[in-house]
C-alpha cells in the first residue's frame, strides 16, 4: 500500500487557525503576527473598540496557538508536582491553576495553567513549546505525554457580558463556575470544555473544541452580535488589558531560561514577583535547592507594577533613584490605561538589601516636531493588580 506525504506545508509560512478566515474577513488593517507557528491578528479593524470590548462588552480571542499538552498516565499528578514549583497535588478534577516551571538553576523557562481533566488526565497550556522540556523531566515517570495543540481550536471570550454572550449561544452549567473551574458542557450539541479563565483580569472565560467545531463555535457566538456587543480582537488589545491586570508574558517581560544567552538575564520566580507560586515546603520538586539558597539571601531585584505620571508613552524608560539620580531599572512592559487613565509599567528594579527603592522616576524619551525631548516623571509602585473589577469574580455573573 503506497502513502502520499503532504509535501506543500513548507509553502505556507504560517499556519491558519480554525478561526482565521473569519478574521481575515473581518480585517481591514492587514496587521498580523506570528504565534507559534499560527498567523493571528494584532488588530482587526480599531484597537480602541477592540480594547474596550474586554471592559465593557465582549471580545472574543483566536486562543488556538497557546501550546498545550496532554498529560495522561499513572504517575501525571506526581510528574507535574515534580515539574512546577507550586503545590499541585490537591489539584481537584474540573479546577484549573496557574503554574510556573524552572530549570535546575530556579531559573524560570515558563509558565502556564493546568487542567486537571480526570483523575490521571490533565491539560498543560504553555505561551511556548515546551514538548523537549517535559518529555526529558518525565524520565522514569509512568505518564504518556502528547502535543495536542493542533488538535484543539480555542477562544477567549472575555468581557463583562461575557458570561451573558455564552449562555445566549446555548451554554450550559456556567452560571455558577467558579473561577479557575472548568466543566465539559456543549452549546447546540457540539460538545466544548469552557474554563472560568483568562489574560485580561475581567470576567472571561475560555472555550476549547474540536477544530471540525470551529465554525459552529464562531457562528454560536457572532449570532448574539444581533443583541449585544461581541467583537473579535487582536493581541494588541489583549497586551493592554493584561498589563492593567499586572499579568506578565514570558519572553516579553522577561527572558526564559532557555533562550537566555547569557546566564545573568535568566529571572527566578522571586525576581519576577511570583514567589508567592513558589512552595518550598511540598517536596523535591526541578529547582527547588537553588531557590531555596536564593530565598535564604536578600533579592537583588525585581519585577514590579509601576504607575508612572504624566501621558507621554512610556516606552523602555530607564528608571532612576530620585530624579536625575542613579540607574536603577528599566521598563519592561508599558500602556496607557484608557479605563485607568494613568501609564502603567511592569519594570525590573534593582533592590537595596532586599528592599524596593523609593523616589523612584521614570526618564522618558519622546519626539515631538521630529525633535527629541526628555521628560522625567515620578513612579509609584503597587503590589496590586492595576484593574480588578469586582464582576470578574463574581458567581453568577451578573446578567445584561
Amino acid at each position: 500500500m503506497s502513502t502520499t506525504l503532504d509535501h506543500t506545508h513548507f509553502r505556507r509560512a504560517l499556519d491558519a487557525t480554525p478561526f482565521l478566515h473569519f478574521y481575515e474577513a473581518l480585517s481591514t488593517r492587514e496587521h498580523w503576527t506570528a504565534w507559534n507557528g499560527y498567523k493571528v491578528a494584532k488588530v482587526i479593524d480599531n484597537l480602541a473598540r477592540e480594547y474596550y470590548a474586554i471592559r465593557s462588552g465582549c471580545s472574543v480571542m483566536d486562543l488556538t496557538p497557546m501550546e498545550k499538552y496532554r498529560i495522561a498516565g499513572q504517575d501525571a499528578l506526581r510528574f507535574l508536582n515534580r515539574l512546577v514549583t507550586r503545590d499541585v497535588s490537591q489539584l481537584q478534577i474540573g479546577r484549573v491553576t496557574y503554574a510556573l516551571w524552572c530549570d535546575d538553576e530556579g531559573k524560570v523557562i515558563d509558565d502556564g495553567t493546568i487542567f486537571r481533566l480526570s483523575e490521571h488526565e490533565f491539560r498543560l497550556c504553555a505561551q511556548h513549546h515546551q514538548l523537549d522540556w517535559l518529555l526529558t523531566s518525565a524520565l522514569g515517570f509512568d505518564v504518556d505525554i502528547a502535543c495536542e495543540t493542533h488538535e484543539i481550536a480555542a477562544l477567549a471570550v472575555q468581557g463583562p457580558t461575557s458570561h451573558t454572550v455564552l449562555a445566549a449561544a446555548g451554554f450550559g452549567e456556567l452560571e455558577q463556575l467558579k473561577p479557575f473551574r472548568s466543566v465539559q458542557t456543549s452549546f447546540a450539541g457540539t460538545p466544548a470544555l469552557v474554563s472560568r479563565t483568562g489574560f485580561t483580569g475581567d470576567l472571561g472565560y475560555e472555550v476549547w473544541v474540536h477544530p471540525a467545531h470551529g465554525d459552529a463555535l464562531w457562528h454560536s457566538l457572532m449570532a448574539q452580535r444581533a443583541c449585544l456587543d461581541v467583537v473579535p480582537i487582536g493581541l494588541d488589545a489583549m497586551e493592554m488589558a493584561r498589563i492593567e491586570a499586572g499579568f506578565i508574558m514570558p519572553g516579553f517581560d522577561f527572558i526564559t531560561a532557555e533562550t537566555a544567552l547569557m546566564p545573568e538575564h535568566q529571572r527566578s520566580p522571586e525576581e519576577l514577583g511570583l514567589g508567592w507560586a513558589v512552595d518550598l515546603s511540598k517536596g523535591p520538586f526541578t529547582g527547588r535547592a537553588a531557590l531555596a539558597e536564593e530565598r535564604a539571601q536578600p533579592a537583588r531585584r525585581r519585577l514590579c507594577k509601576l504607575i508612572v505620571g504624566g501621558n507621554k508613552a512610556v516606552g523602555d524608560a530607564f528608571l532612576y533613584k530620585r530624579r536625575k539620580g542613579r540607574e536603577i531599572g528599566v521598563v519592561r512592559c508599558s500602556t496607557w490605561s484608557p479605563v485607568l487613565k494613568a501609564n502603567l509599567a511592569l519594570a525590573e528594579l534593582a533592590l537595596s538589601d532586599g528592599a524596593l527603592p523609593s523616589d523612584v522616576w521614570a526618564k522618558i524619551d519622546y519626539q515631538r516636531e521630529l525633535a527629541w525631548r526628555v521628560a522625567w516623571e515620578p513612579c509609584t509602585i503597587t503590589s496590586k493588580p492595576f484593574y480588578s473589577p469586582v464582576h470578574r469574580s463574581a458567581t453568577p455573573p451578573a446578567a445584561y
